[in-house]
């Protein structure tokens, strides 16, 4: 898909300073109408989003037809609990996509930016739908209509031709799944590495004030997607370091603009992140903790993302727990969203923002009803997933 605006040329290579007191919407060809109404309108959902104080309130749930009942006032629910699991997963689904899908329609030619955002689900639904095609499943239940901004025609499954013909995703056409070798690990990763390079370059076509907050977080989620793939296969999978690194995504960023975001606990960025191309490398954190003991806390002091592990417990002895480093990242970028939502009004930033909170949003939400099902309250959930209220 071809850059909404065209790339900035730089004296120098020089990254261009965003000024952050001018009005947003200057210099950027997208209508400063169109981004006052994106901009009120995501507003007014976060406003009544289960993001931020509200999100107190599913930690009191136990049962749920008390989780359709506030999560969907204006429906009724008689189904028995597995049924009206399910049908509140696809509602949580819809209600997100009609979300995200709101505010990009509010722009007459949308950012690309914001449209890979909203395709991020169609990236995980392809993997899903890999899975199931592998070990011969029927169709995977809930996967998301992105209607004219999806790309993959899933209603031809298990047709991989007929479904990723003309896509971005054809290159997986040429896959032998019924290789000795084959590696679905590997192709995951694949997915990954080419969702990010697409998603930077959108970003990378913006103007330089349009993606101040949302250069500084994608470059921390890429960092830290890394730093969980190299702990889940070391831990899970008792991959090397050889064996592991082959999985990075070795993704370079421009350095960041100086901008302070309340709350980040990663002041990065330094002379010690950047390659020989004068760009900053978002691997190094990865690469670095596969030198790392995975039974010494101590070993890992120093490391920027020390202060997402698991915490040493007295008495007992410690191993890095991947599930805990992934939960505090993900509510490590939930937090950073929050807090820079608000701060520039009617840029893209704040709807980069906004979609990075519907999409957490989804995840508390589907996990809470997951446990509910299982008989669990929502504060025995929250513990669960270290989502504190």
């Amino acid at each position: 898909m071809p850059a909404v605006f065209p790339q900035r040329t730089n004296v120098g290579g020089a990254e261009p300073q965003p000024n952050l007191t001018a009005r947003s919407g200057e210099g950027s060809p997208l209508d400063a109408g169109e981004r006052a109404y994106a901009y009120a309108k995501a507003c007014g959902i976060i406003g009544k989003s289960f993001v931020g104080k509200r999100i107190s309130a599913l930690a009191k749930l136990n049962a749920l037809n008390e989780f359709g009942r506030l999560v969907f006032p204006e429906a009724s629910y008689e189904l028995p609990g597995k049924e009206l699991l399910i049908d509140l997963e696809r509602r949580l689904l819809q209600r997100t996509t009609k979300h995200i899908l709101s505010i990009i329609k509010s722009y007459t030619d949308p950012p690309e930016l914001l449209v890979r955002q909203l395709r991020s689900c169609e990236y995980a639904d392809i993997k899903t739908c890999l899975h199931h095609i592998i070990a011969d499943r029927p169709v995977p239940a809930n996967l998301c209509d992105l209607g004219r901004f999806g790309t993959v025609r899933f209603n031809e499954y298990p047709d991989l031709k007929a479904m990723l013909k003309g896509t971005e995703f054809a290159f997986i056409l040429s896959k032998d799944f019924k290789a000795a070798d084959f590696d679905i690990t590997a192709l995951e990763a694949e997915l990954d590495l080419q969702y990010y390079t697409l998603l930077l370059k959108s970003l990378q076509s913006l103007p330089a004030e349009d993606r101040v907050f949302a250069h500084r977080i994608l470059a921390e989620e890429i960092s830290l997607r890394n730093c969980v793939w190299a702990l889940r296969l070391r831990t899970y999978f008792d991959k090397t370091f050889q064996e592991t690194e082959k999985y990075l995504m070795n993704l370079e960023i421009p350095e960041c603009p100086p901008a302070e975001i309340p709350g980040d606990i990663n002041h990065r960025f330094s002379f010690q992140r950047e390659t020989e191309s004068g760009k900053i490398s978002l691997a190094q954190e990865a690469y670095e903790s596969l030198y790392f003991p995975l039974d010494n806390r101590n070993a890992w002091k120093g490391w920027n993302w020390e202060s997402l592990l698991n915490p040493e417990v007295p008495g007992e002895s410690w191993s890095a727990d991947p599930r805990f480093f992934q939960n505090a990242a993900s509510r490590y970028i939930y937090r950073l969203s929050l807090r820079c939502f608000r701060r520039m009004p009617f840029s893209i930033n704040a709807e980069f923002c906004f979609i990075k909170l519907k999409q957490f949003e989804e995840d508390v939400l589907t996990s809470v009803a997951e446990g509910l099902g299982l008989g669990m309250g929502g504060s025995d959930v929250f513990n669960m997933i270290e989502v504190s209220v």
